[in-house]
């Protein structure tokens, strides 16, 4: 028996095209004409190696999670000082998510797309939001041990937090008109964690 001709394009090529035209659109509103036109493959091609756009758009929020969080975790656990790590990452993402045209983050403006009785968008979605829990988390412990964060702080509690502001800022992101709200919320977060 002969195998089939051999793909004509790069799947990881293909596939963050596809987590591109999501995160712009959302899940509801992409349409299969734009992923195929984005990810520059037929239609066949598309069934052939992804499945359907729900499978599609499954494997592009498992690939958005495991390249950013990828990147979150090098930026923690770089050389030097763990709640210097954090302190420079969160004035980034301010810096990022307060220019004009930002699209946030793709798991948060999907979280707020997506129709939450489907299970299995939701557990890639819980799955990643777990994982950047767990990696704050691990940045606190180490900063505690280094002497930078009281040994009174639960560094769970803290990560929780740090979750939820950073969600908040990549979606406040997408429509505020101007930086004061994020450097606010930035500064004032930074404050609680020099204090805490």
């Amino acid at each position: 028996m002969t195998r089939g001709p051999e793909k004509q394009f790069d799947t990881e090529v293909a596939l963050s095209k596809a987590m591109e035209v999501f995160w712009a659109y959302g899940y509801e509103a992409t349409s299969l004409s734009e992923l195929l036109k984005n990810m520059g493959i037929g239609k066949k091609s598309l069934y052939d190696t992804f499945g359907n756009k729900q499978s599609l758009f499954l494997k592009a929020l498992e690939y958005y999670g495991r390249t950013n969080l990828r990147d979150i975790c090098d930026r923690l656990c770089a050389d030097g000082s763990p709640l210097t790590n954090l302190k420079q990452l969160l004035m980034e993402w301010q810096e990022m998510h307060s220019q004009p045209g930002s699209c946030g983050c793709m798991l948060g403006t999907n979280i707020a797309d997506f129709n939450t009785d489907n299970p299995a968008i939701a557990k890639v979605m819980r799955v990643y939001l777990k994982q950047v829990e767990d990696a704050f988390t691990a940045t606190l412990r180490r900063a505690q041990a280094a002497g930078e964060l009281s040994s009174a702080t639960n560094p769970r509690n803290l990560a929780r937090l740090l979750l939820c502001t950073t969600q908040g800022i990549a979606l406040l992101g997408r429509v505020m008109d101007d930086h004061t709200t994020l450097e606010g919320a930035v500064e004032a977060t930074i404050s609680l964690l020099e204090d805490s």
